[in-house]
């Protein structure tokens, strides 16, 4: 694909509103598992110019913008919208509740997405039985349980945790979790993984 180089501008501004547009970028040029090579031939500009944008030294027209947004799949309000404080609160009578496909878990989301946000957290209804895979990944997790219990497995060692139990841990050591019950459990998990944005979704609880 040809490729296009905008024109440069080296003057810097920072918004109130989060970090700054390069950051936002290869933040979420990382979460695909793009290099910058590889996001430049998708998106048509040149690799000398994305790593300017990206150390924040170059600044993309909209157009630009529009072509990188588009390579990394996402809108150009990822990069340039200002959420109002109430996009941050979500009703419990109104949250829309979800599932993965082949999954058996319901979620309902609890966080807000903007740019720069690091956090994603759910509540999980677990139907009893339920038995997930085993997996490592980058990130941290927190598990609190607010409804029956389940098994969670870490590097081999198993704890079992009830109403009120609580655990955090590194998404790189290897774990699992069940709900070995016959009673439906419900799980507040909070982590650092960008579940609906990363195109390898992982294996959240």
């Amino acid at each position: 694909m040809p490729q296009t180089t905008a024109p440069q501008k080296t003057a810097k501004t920072r918004s109130s509103a989060g970090p700054m547009l390069g950051a936002l970028i290869r933040k979420r040029r990382k979460q695909m598992g793009l290099t910058l090579q590889a996001l430049c031939d998708v998106s048509g500009v040149s690799v000398g110019y994305l790593s300017q944008v990206e150390r924040d030294n170059a600044t993309p027209t909209l157009g630009t913008l529009a072509q990188i947004a588009s390579a990394l799949e996402v809108g150009l309000e990822y990069f340039i919208a200002t959420p109002k404080p109430s996009d941050a609160v979500t009703r419990a009578m109104t949250r829309t509740q979800f599932s993965l496909a082949g999954s058996s878990i319901t979620y309902e989301a609890l966080g807000a997405q903007f740019p720069g946000a690091e956090l994603s957290s759910y509540i999980l209804h677990v139907p009893p039985g339920y038995v997930s895979e085993e997996v490592s990944h980058e990130g941290e997790e927190m598990l609190y349980v607010l409804e029956g219990e389940i098994d969670q497995s870490l590097d081999g060692q198993v704890f079992r945790l009830r109403v009120g139990d609580s655990l955090h841990y590194s998404g790189l050591t290897s774990h699992s979790w069940s709900n070995p019950t016959d009673q439906p459990a419900r799980l507040l998990w909070t982590g650092t993984l960008s579940v609906l944005h990363s195109t390898n979704t992982p294996n959240l609880p």
